[in-house]
């Protein structure tokens, strides 16, 4: 392996756990902006074609995005699964897993592409694309879904890799894909000397290739490091699909309360609805922070509970939730000092009324989410993934239910919005804190310990 550690005394988090965790986030982080970045770079290169063209990519990515955060679990339990072997020395059980891991992407990306390309006209119907962007929309969603395999296997990949605690790999091949991708825009979109502009589908096209030789590299990279095999055990894989079910639903309700607070707004009014987007846009930025520290903070507990030291799985998990809060506090003062910066850039001045109170109620929970997301990844990294999916729905169902409320017996504003969203967000917190300190019901962190 790349990362062989000789005993778990060795680990550099035994010596140096906050060096440790923050040299893992790092890299983890500007994977996770770089994305995002190319985004915005993509949608600047698409622009220039027109409007219709812009709506009909942005209909097609949605779409793409829709189906594939589904199969996430191919990365968060691989990674999860991987982690935990590695901490035990087991390297024949990381060998199954990854190779699996990459298998079962492959297989379910293939199946992908045979589903939707029937239906693809259909899909994009359903999305209410109308006829002026129907078609371009339709050819660019067929030209992405033949990336999917390759998206599928980059997430089982880079679940192996981060698994290993192989956090610079990754980063590597992410800005490596978002670069070529821009490059690829720019020729295919445009043209140059002898390569015609393909216009939408020349976008489409950069973005597939560019998958499909991230996929490649990282796979050739996992087996650079572990040596993957056909030595296969359907046990593993019934595993797999098992923490696929939990994060469905987990992921489902997620984004359905997100859904359904977008929609609250916008009904409320156009102001309303212009400052949650912009609301939530930033939200969205601050948890990439949230996330990197998150994802690092699964792999050391993976590895910790492989080696069945318990007394290191609870001092990680003291150091996540330690730079959890302090993410969450720094971000809170930040951005009320920031308030005024970010409604010139975000926020149309119609609205900016009714965004200032929402705002600083965004800020003041900000550490809870701080803490949502630090104990997500070390539930992620124990495996606890029935739990998590459990405290979502409750979280998800009471402030659904809040939000059917406003209106009736609740203020019937932006800012109430908001407090549910807190209120959502200090459900996940309490009981992913609940689970380790004291160990709330069949707990990973026993009590007395």
């Amino acid at each position: 392996m790349s990362k062989e550690i000789s005993t778990p005394q060795s680990h550099p988090f035994i010596t140096s756990p906050h060096y440790t965790l923050l040299s893992m986030a790092l890299p983890l982080l500007l994977s996770l902006i770089a994305e995002p970045l190319t985004g915005l770079i993509d949608t600047a290169f698409i622009s220039r074609l027109g409007a219709t063209q812009l709506a009909a990519v942005g209909v097609g990515t949605t779409a793409l995005t829709s189906i594939f955060w589904a199969f996430n679990f191919l990365g968060v339990g691989t990674q999860t699964e991987t982690a935990k072997a590695f901490g035990a020395k087991e390297s024949v059980r990381v060998r199954q897993i990854s190779s699996l891991a990459v298998a079962l992407s492959l297989t379910i990306g293939f199946c992908l592409v045979i589903l939707v390309f029937p239906f693809s006209s259909r899909i994009m119907s359903l999305m209410g694309a109308s006829e002026e962007i129907h078609t371009l929309s339709v050819t660019y969603f067929k030209i992405r879904a033949v990336g999917a395999p390759a998206i599928l296997i980059t997430f089982a990949a880079f679940g192996v890799l981060r698994g290993l605690q192989d956090m610079k790999t990754p980063f590597i091949i992410a800005v490596s894909i978002n670069v070529m991708n821009i490059v690829l825009d720019a020729l295919l979109i445009f043209g140059a000397g002898p390569v015609p502009g393909f216009g939408v589908a020349g976008a489409a096209w950069a973005s597939t290739i560019s998958q499909w030789a991230g996929a490649l590299w990282a796979v050739l990279r996992v087996h650079s490091n572990v040596r993957m095999t056909v030595d296969i055990h359907m046990a593993d894989a019934a595993k797999l699909l098992r923490i696929g079910g939990d994060l469905f639903v987990r992921t489902g309700m997620l984004t359905l309360f997100l859904l359904l607070t977008t929609r609250k707004a916008t009904m409320i009014g156009p102001e309303a609805g212009a400052a949650h987007q912009a609301l939530r846009q930033f939200w969205v930025f601050t948890a990439l922070f949230l996330d990197a520290c998150a994802i690092a903070g699964q792999s050391l507990i993976g590895f910790f509970v492989g080696t069945g030291w318990v007394d290191q799985v609870r001092r990680v998990a003291r150091v996540v939730c330690g730079w959890s809060l302090g993410i969450g506090m720094s971000l809170s003062i930040i951005m009320i000092a920031g308030q005024r910066g970010v409604e010139a850039l975000l926020v149309p001045p119609s609205a900016r009324e009714v965004f200032g109170s929402a705002w600083l109620v965004m800020c003041i929970f900000q550490p809870l989410n701080a803490l949502a997301f630090g104990t997500d990844g070390i539930h992620w990294g124990t495996g606890d993934f029935r739990f998590l999916r459990n405290v979502v729905l409750l979280a998800s169902l009471t402030s659904i239910g809040a939000l059917a409320l406003q209106g009736r017996f609740l203020p019937d504003t932006l800012t109430w919005i908001w407090i549910i969203t807190g209120w959502w967000m200090s459900v996940r917190a309490l009981f992913g804190i609940l689970r380790i300190w004291p160990g709330l019901g069949n707990s990973p962190f026993p009590s007395s310990q």
